[in-house]
């Protein structure tokens, strides 16, 4: 088909939180699995130069990297209302948070990681100033609201939210009430139900080709 939505992920990846898109979404396509051993591959590095995971393909058109996915995804099929319209007034609030997780949210999690602390008078030279900064400027885009965008839910929750749901999986996010009462309400929704039962039975039977 030549719209035809082709998803290449794998199922222990960031591709999670473009799976839970597409099923936010709701339209058709088609799941190709990106081995670790192949991500490699000139097949998928002619996808995906980086050889990471995931890619989308949509017809002609290629998007790679989780958060530009997500935003072209809200565009590309607007009845699915994950996006403000272009002159809402809250298309900026939107956009504003969803790169606010794939910045300073991202970066800030993954220089915790590595165990590395940023000085003080090192802050300016950081997008996200310090851990401190970044946490303090999360909890302020959701405390006291439902979503991002107040009692609509968008893209940009899928993005900002699934970066809070892994953080606070995995303790590179700080647990406070504002962000553990955000991630109950997104892991409650059909979509991202469905998309984590999808995505961890892949898993199952990948494991139990190899026990």
């Amino acid at each position: 088909m030549a719209d035809e939505l082709v998803f290449y992920t794998n199922p222990m990846s960031r591709g999670r939180i473009v799976r839970w898109m597409l099923e936010e979404v709701g339209q058709p396509y088609r799941t190709e699995i990106v081995d670790y051993a192949s991500i490699k591959s000139p097949e998928y590095t002619a996808v995906n130069p980086m050889g990471k995971v995931p890619a989308l393909t949509h017809g002609d058109v290629v998007v790679t990297e989780a958060a530009a996915i997500c935003a072209y995804l809200a565009d590309a099929f607007p009845a699915a209302g994950l996006a403000p319209a272009l002159g809402d007034t809250r298309r900026g609030t939107y956009f504003r948070w969803m790169f606010f997780g794939a910045g300073p949210v991202e970066q800030a999690t993954s220089v915790r990681t590595l165990g590395v602390e940023i000085k003080p008078e090192m802050k300016r030279m950081m997008g996200f100033g310090d851990q401190a900064d970044m946490l303090d400027a999360l909890e302020g885009a959701i405390a006291g609201k439902t979503y991002i965008l107040g009692d609509s839910f968008s893209a940009a929750d899928v993005y900002l939210g699934s970066q809070v749901n892994w953080g606070l999986q995995f303790g590179s996010l700080e647990r406070r009430p504002t962000f553990e009462r955000y991630s109950e309400r997104l892991q409650a929704r059909p979509a991202y139900v469905r998309a984590s039962k999808i995505d961890d039975d892949l898993i199952a039977k990948a494991q139990a080709a190899t026990a």
